[in-house]
């Protein structure tokens, strides 16, 4: 069965899914939709698809089962809702949303259509975030004690003058854009957060939201963690990873878009085996990663098999709702009580 998307939003994301779509077998890409006539009409001819300036004339087409979601975030929602309410399956780009409501409102809206409703969570795919999970399942971290997401990368202002990025209404700062994905992550091998003190600040930039922010966790299990992301490691990224210490082993994952295990100190474990856990995989040449394949052909095989696909809109909003705990947090000075889903 062949899934049939339409792409909404041409921008710096937008190569991943186009490129994606056309090369699966259960996805054909069929028409892209973009403001911008000059880059809708480049993918258009690009990947061979119909090209739309109004993302609704898309939605308004028969011939589309899906749609990937790659505008600005603060239009995620609203994309979102218009492409359930034409009766399509939708697949968004991180992070769900930029308030909880909105998140509420889109996963509510597909459940009630009987729609999927996916997040491109792609480095959940990767095979080292994968051998984590099976050893946390499977118990051979033991009780999980402290976690960490450190996140030190860098963009220059001129990443910031467009009419987005870092903005409070379409974006939100290193936090929510560049850090999500380490912060998903953390949660993802830790648990439930509990709470969170925080401070945020815009210390090397001209723009609305924050260029660095640090966080203190308490996780519902009693474990606490750390969150550090930041733009301002000057003259480039730096690291991006997230470390888990348990009981009984540390393990920590880092590489451009959390693709290596850098550390894997396991009781019971020949050191043999951890060599070939640890073995480094040439980097992705962007944060992006390599997994954006993954995740389109596990929503597109959730489509046809009609099940929820592996990073659906509740575990998205979980993300979601930890980085505004953490804005709530630092602007107001105090200890902030973390949302559950």
């Amino acid at each position: 069965m062949t899934i049939r998307f339409g792409l909404i939003g041409c921008g710096r994301v937008a190569p991943r899914h186009a490129l994606s779509l056309s090369q699966l077998h259960e996805t054909e890409l069929v028409a892209v939709a973009d403001v911008k006539a000059s880059r809708a009409e480049y993918f258009a001819d690009k990947y061979r698809a119909d090209a739309h300036f109004d993302y609704h004339s898309l939605l308004d087409r028969t011939d589309i089962d899906a749609v990937t979601i790659c505008v600005p975030s603060g239009l995620h929602a609203q994309v979102a809702l218009d492409a359930l309410d034409a009766g399509k399956h939708v697949l968004v780009e991180k992070p769900i949303a930029l308030s909880l409501d909105d998140a509420d409102r889109m996963i509510a809206a597909a459940a009630d259509r009987g729609l999927k409703l996916g997040v491109v969570l792609q480095n959940r795919y990767n095979s080292p975030m994968q051998q984590v999970r099976k050893l946390i399942d499977e118990g051979g971290l033991g009780e999980l004690n402290l976690g960490a997401a450190t996140v030190r990368w860098y963009r220059p202002q001129s990443y910031y003058e467009d009419d987005w990025h870092g903005t409070i209404a379409m974006d939100g700062g290193a936090l929510m854009n560049q850090s999500i994905h380490h912060i998903d992550a953390l949660q993802w091998f830790m648990g439930p957060v509990a709470s969170v003190q925080a401070y945020t600040a815009t210390r090397a930039h001209q723009m609305e939201a924050e260029d660095v922010g640090v966080a203190i966790l308490r996780f519902a299990n009693g474990a606490l963690g750390t969150v550090e992301g930041s733009t301002l490691t000057w003259p480039q990224n730096l690291e991006g990873s997230v470390a888990i210490f348990g009981e009984h082993g540390s393990v920590k994952i880092g590489g451009t878009a959390l693709n290596r295990i850098t550390l894997w100190k396991v009781a019971g474990q020949l050191e043999e085996e951890a060599e070939i856990l640890t073995s480094q995989r040439v980097d992705p040449p962007s944060v992006y990663g390599y997994s954006h394949r993954e995740v389109i052909q596990d929503f597109a095989q959730a489509v046809a098999d009609d099940r929820e696909p592996g990073t659906p809109g509740p575990e998205a909003r979980k993300s979601l709702a930890l980085v505004l705990a953490i804005y709530e947090s630092a602007a107001s000075g105090r200890e902030v009580e973390v949302t559950p889903n």
